[in-house]
């Protein structure tokens, strides 16, 4: 799985497909027509309602696809304007960043398996700690 860029459209098709779901029970779910059905396909992006409706159906979360991205994409920056984020109070729930899947720690260590990159581009491009790293080499690699 590619989480750099994410084409939530053809991962839904892919997924209906797998789940073998009828169209005419999409369409009834989602109260829209098979055209705008293969439209929602073709559609790189789509609104959160449908997204979450999508998810629903499918019982599937289609959201963790962009959460992985931004723990692999959007590291936390280590400056002054973090002081400020942290310092202020928010009304929306907190979420722990560093919240890594087996995908991910899979996709990491096929880097580091394959030659893509160092463990000391991989601590520093995704920022993760090194001890992190180690323990999934050490924990992942016994398994093979």
């Amino acid at each position: 799985m590619n989480y750099k860029s994410i084409h939530i459209g053809a991962l839904i098709k892919q997924t209906v497909i797998e789940r073998g779901i009828e169209i005419s029970r999409i369409c009834k779910f989602m109260k829209c027509t098979e055209q705008e059905v293969n439209e929602m396909y073709s559609m790189s992006s789509l609104e959160i309602e449908v997204v979450l409706k999508w998810s629903k159906l499918l019982e599937y979360d289609f959201f963790r696809l962009y959460s992985q991205h931004l723990i692999l994409y959007a590291p936390i920056k280590k400056d002054d304007s973090e002081k400020v984020i942290n310092n202020y109070k928010s009304s929306l729930p907190q979420f722990r960043k560093n919240i890594y899947t087996k995908e991910m720690i899979d996709y990491i260590l096929n880097k580091i398996d394959t030659g893509a990159m160092k463990k000391s581009e991989i601590v520093e491009r995704y920022n993760i700690p090194k001890t992190t790293l180690y323990k999934w080499i050490n924990k992942y690699n016994s398994i093979k």
